[in-house]
């Protein structure tokens, strides 16, 4: 072959690249539908914790048996991630994210009706599965429209679902507070509404470029096994601070406080809330000044102030718990970039490691707690999940930097 045809051929290569390649910035529109279906997925998620209390009364279970309602939740939501993450990776499958909307309103909306543990622990499962079934695929997807700049991109993604988690409480607290536990069904309205947007926006997905250049240019890079499992770990210890205060804070507050029972959504909402505004303010720091170094810093701010409000009263609890949620959830999205980076031919499993199997080991965590709780009392678990963030600052420590 001679040099001219060697240099023809590069240089059409590099063209054809040229073309295929993703835009470099993120697809705005597009990463507003799949975070606004990521926040009515993550409201059905959020609802769990708040609907605790009211199940808890209704069907006289224990603290333990409260805390294998949220195992039964993380479980079938978060530990089977990975593998509807391995199968987004091998095909595109973005007609389960509308069928995913509409199972997790389902399962959650018709927990109201049920009469038994088991249906309870039932319908809790079918809710999960759908919130399982939808984050790979949208977070695939996400990296996809998201361009070069990918903590930006999948921080507007996660925005979505951290509001979501924020807005879950107050809302099943309003419906079932105003209604009894049948106002749960009032959880199809946003559920049913946003399912019918997204099959409609179905064929959007299939024509951007960013989606057609990824079945096309051969990523570069190779997955870290090591890192990955450093990882899972690091998240696995946030979960555990994370979802022992989701869950036992309301507890904290009703028990051991005496607070009014239609302030509990509110708790939450704070605890939640700050963290979708944590969460949206991190990406564009975490793309200046690394994802890596952004993790460790934050890791090693949050057992203070869980420490402090546990030893707080009245307005100042409020403000530290805002301030927790902050800086621990704000923690999610760089964790899912991490990810990605150690895995970056596999970013639907790479997702699905992180917001599924590593955040449903921490959900075991919360049964664990619940144990704790049982046995100890309450205070005893609270101040074992404020000590989680130094362990995880520990353990981050040997994340090694990804490579570019």
């Amino acid at each position: 072959m001679s040099t001219e045809l060697i240099e023809h051929s590069t240089h059409s290569t590099a063209e054809d690249l040229d073309q295929q390649a993703p835009p470099s910035r993120p697809n705005m529109p597009m990463l507003g539908l799949l975070a606004l279906g990521h926040m009515v997925i993550d409201i059905n998620a959020g609802a769990v914790a708040a609907l605790l209390p009211f199940l808890k009364s209704a069907l006289a279970l224990s603290y333990t048996s409260s805390g294998v309602i949220v195992l039964a939740s993380n479980a079938a939501s978060s530990l089977i991630q990975p593998v509807f993450g391995y199968f987004a990776d091998r095909s595109a499958r973005r007609w389960i994210l509308p069928v995913s909307v509409f199972l997790s309103t389902a399962g959650i909306a018709l927990t109201g009706l049920t009469n038994s543990y088991a249906l309870v622990l039932t319908m809790i499962v079918v809710s999960g599965i759908g919130v399982a079934s939808y984050h790979p695929e949208g977070y695939r997807s996400a990296a996809q429209v998201a361009g070069n700049r990918k903590a930006t991109g999948i921080s507007v993604f996660s925005i979505g679902g951290n509001i979501g988690i924020a807005l879950g409480p107050p809302l099943i607290a309003l419906l079932v507070t105003g209604y009894g536990l049948p106002g749960t069904l009032g959880m199809f309205i946003p559920g049913l509404l946003v399912t019918i947007l997204m099959t409609a926006a179905l064929p959007r997905f299939s024509a951007h470029p960013g989606m057609a250049a990824h079945k096309h240019i051969p990523i570069a890079g190779k997955s870290n096994l090591y890192a990955m499992t450093i990882l899972i770990l690091v998240v696995a210890l946030r979960s555990w601070t994370q979802g022992g205060f989701a869950t036992f804070v309301p507890f904290y507050y009703l028990e051991v406080l005496n607070g009014d029972p239609r302030m509990v959504g509110t708790l939450l909402t704070i605890f939640l809330g700050t963290g979708a505004l944590g969460t949206l303010i991190a990406g564009p720091i975490a793309d200046r000044i690394g994802v890596r170094r952004y993790a460790i810093g934050v890791f090693l701010l949050a057992t203070p102030l869980a420490a402090a409000f546990l030893m707080t009263r009245g307005i100042l609890s409020y403000i530290l718990l805002g301030a927790l949620g902050f800086v621990l959830v704000s923690t999610f999205t760089i964790t899912v970039v991490l990810a990605q980076a150690y895995m970056p031919r596999n970013l639907g499993m790479a997702s699905g490691f992180i917001v599924g199997f590593a955040t449903g080991a921490g959900g075991l965590g919360v049964t664990v707690l619940g144990w704790v709780a049982d046995q100890w009392g309450l205070i005893t678990a609270l101040w074992i999940s404020a000590l989680m963030p130094l362990a995880a600052f520990a353990v981050s420590l040997f994340l090694p930097e990804p490579e570019r």
